[in-house]
């Protein structure tokens, strides 16, 4: 497998490896950035068992949150691909952007004007340290790719997103993507 440098924008895929991370194990992180100071990200594929409008009562439509990461679990996070009607926000890459002014996000959806085609939230995030994401690489902990979804990611990305990339990296990841999350189970 061609190995890419990390950039915000790619993905990074869990190596079958990782067992016994609660956080990561399985997972697919979207980097929203990444630096010589660090890295964040988003874990794509983990939605939790609540809905949006359990945590922002105001907003009645039925939206999934994800668990974004280990960092920060209490704050809600976001991204979208419609900086027209949410200002203020920053693109990650390809016409997916990172937050912005959460107001136009709730009045937007409350008016129809953004589906969950078009953002997703999570609960906390994944964050790296200085060289702690480069480490983690280097013991063969992820897979980088490029994110060949564009911002088609936000409602592409579901809950079998690791193994349909398991699947198609083939070889033995294939053997890993019909295995139990739990080897033990087995």
């Amino acid at each position: 497998m061609i190995a890419l440098k990390p950039e915000k924008g790619h993905l990074l895929i869990a190596e079958p490896s990782i067992i016994g991370d609660v956080s990561f194990n399985r997972s697919v992180v979207l980097l929203a950035n990444h630096s010589d100071t660090g890295s964040v990200g988003f874990i794509m594929n983990k939605p939790l068992e609540f809905k949006l409008n359990e945590l922002i009562p105001e907003i009645t439509k039925d939206f999934d949150v994800f668990n974004g990461g280990p960092v920060e679990q209490d704050n809600l996070y976001f991204i979208h691909r419609v900086p027209d009607k949410i200002t203020d926000s920053i693109e990650i890459s390809h016409g997916i952007y990172w937050g912005g002014n959460f107001d136009s996000a709730v009045l937007g959806i409350q008016n129809g004007e953004i589906d969950s085609a078009d953002i997703r939230f999570f609960l906390g995030y994944s964050g790296w340290d200085a060289d702690q994401l480069e480490s983690e690489l280097s013991s063969n902990s992820w897979v980088i790719i490029e994110n060949s979804y564009k911002n088609a990611i936000i409602e592409k990305c579901c809950e079998n997103f690791w193994k349909q990339k398991m699947i198609e990296f083939g070889g033995d990841y294939q053997i890993w993507s019909n295995a139990p999350e739990n080897p033990s189970y087995n």
